[in-house]
């Protein structure tokens, strides 16, 4: 198929996981879409917790590691010149692209908390009126959660991290793909109406 051919042309270990995602996400959308309405309605709901409860656990996990960046970064005073291979993006744990990839995966993090607040409230209503709003937090959500989990692909390429940071680059690959589901699960239930 189409997608088969598109996804073909990655071939690394690492994009086999990625792909199979990704062509799993795709099947679930069109299963989503062909649900009723009502059946959508609880399908978002729950997926608006499980979304909550990731980007919170995100959230805490990014800033454990920008307060770990903060406290044992670099310590420049008078007298002190900058060290060679200087970054204002250093992180003590990790590698080279921990330092985006836990401010972006903050951002996004945020702005998931703040979509799920916007789709709690159109779940509360169920009506075109909210969908505007909850579809395009939801949407900015989903692309900057895509945008992190990008940097989370770099930072398992290069492969020196810790615990948790291998936890967040999990759970930052589940929402792109639990974040999308729950777009369809809107957008189903509005053309349904």
């Amino acid at each position: 198929s189409f997608l088969h051919c598109i996804l073909g042309s990655l071939t690394t270990p690492n994009t086999k996981l990625f792909q199979k995602l990704f062509i799993t996400t795709i099947y679930i959308y069109i299963y989503i879409t062909k649900m009723a309405g009502e059946q959508l309605k609880s399908v978002a709901s729950l997926l608006l917790v499980l979304n909550l409860c990731m980007y919170v656990i995100v959230l805490g996990f990014g800033g454990w590691a920008m307060n770990r960046a903060i406290d044992h970064g670099f310590i420049i005073g008078p007298g002190f010149d900058l060290p060679a291979h200087f970054s204002p993006i250093y992180f003590p744990m990790g590698n080279a692209a921990t330092g985006f990839f836990v401010m972006f995966a903050l951002i996004a993090g945020v702005v998931g908390v703040a979509s799920v607040i916007s789709g709690f409230n159109h779940l509360r209503f169920w009506n075109g009126d909210s969908l505007p709003a909850a579809a395009s937090a939801a949407t900015i959500a989903w692309t900057l959660t895509l945008l992190a989990m990008g940097f989370a692909c770099k930072e398992i390429e290069l492969q020196i991290r810790n615990a948790r940071l291998r936890t967040m680059e999990a759970f930052l690959i589940i929402l792109s793909a639990t974040q999308l589901i729950y777009i369809a699960a809107i957008h189903g239930a509005s053309s349904r109406r």
